[in-house]
């Protein structure tokens, strides 16, 4: 049976004329190396090489053999060319800094992915404010961050947008509206507001503020998208919110659309002052998938 220190034996001996010298390249004795060559001549069933006093030289079908045995130790060497250039991406570590809810609906599926492709990567993610992502980038103390609406950069990963939409108690006159009915941004703004932030800097504050407008009533300010719906069930005001931080649960709620969409969107930006570790990259790779 022939393996594969058989057809480097096979492509020594057509390299040096000499099955001693070939034995000496491969690591085999001279006696083991000439039971490897009849071993192979007689499995094939076929003579390879002329063996003469001073020279060992391969028949014509030998030098076809050997061109093959060429083509496959090639091949192999390539595949482990590309094991070696790949090792600093198998093992390693990267620090992510996101709010939450980017971090559960869109970035938990893929890292679940990425640990399954990349086992010795060890990825840790922090919950922290979009605001905060930044610091954090700027000090060095991840690797990377989600950030809201992007700015073109290097080392951005878009990850996905979503809309946002009104919520209004069941009870208020603009959700009395018909159920395809949409809200204007203006109009909306004008009700008696409950400003929920998300722990977010992109809020309804600072989208009227980009409009050139101004909340006209703002009944009370909360970071947690859950407090401003239980605020929103009692009648204290209307609220803006991100379509992916709307709650599963609904009642006494109506969830209405703008009149002209605005959105945001999230992307995973890296230090702009050094380059991605290999890790980095790999990670970048597959969400890119």
């Amino acid at each position: 049976m022939m393996n594969l220190m058989h057809w480097r034996l096979l492509v020594a001996v057509a390299d040096h004329g000499s099955i001693t010298a070939a034995a000496e390249c491969v690591g085999m004795t001279q006696s083991a190396a000439s039971q490897a060559m009849a071993s192979m001549e007689s499995a094939l069933g076929a003579q390879l090489f002329i063996r003469e006093p001073r020279k060992t030289l391969p028949t014509a079908l030998g030098l076809s053999v050997v061109g093959h045995a060429r083509v496959m130790l090639g091949a192999l060497q390539a595949i482990r060319s590309s094991v070696d250039e790949s090792r600093p991406l198998l093992r390693g570590s990267i620090r992510i800094a996101s709010f939450p809810t980017v971090l559960a609906t869109f970035l938990t599926p893929l890292l679940q992915r990425f640990a399954q492709m990349y086992p010795g990567i060890e990825v840790t993610t922090l919950e922290v404010t979009d605001s905060e992502v930044h610091t954090l980038l700027e000090a060095h103390l991840i690797d990377l961050g989600v950030v809201l609406n992007p700015k073109p950069e290097r080392n951005t990963t878009v990850l996905g947008r979503d809309d946002w939409v009104a919520v209004l108690p069941i009870n208020h006159p603009i959700a009395r509206r018909a159920a395809d009915a949409c809200v204007s941004f203006e109009e909306l703004i004008e009700q008696p507001f409950v400003l929920a932030t998300g722990g977010c800097t992109a809020n309804a504050r600072s989208l009227a503020t980009a409009a050139g407008l101004t909340l006209c009533d703002i009944r009370v300010e909360v970071r947690e998208w859950n407090s401003a719906y239980s605020l929103v069930r009692e009648g204290v005001g209307v609220t803006l919110v991100p379509e992916m931080a709307l709650p599963a649960q609904r009642k006494g709620l109506r969830v209405m659309p703008l009149a002209v969409p605005l959105h945001r969107e999230f992307a995973l930006v890296g230090a702009q002052d050094r380059p991605p570790s290999a890790a980095v990259t790999a990670l970048l790779k597959v969400l890119a998938i």
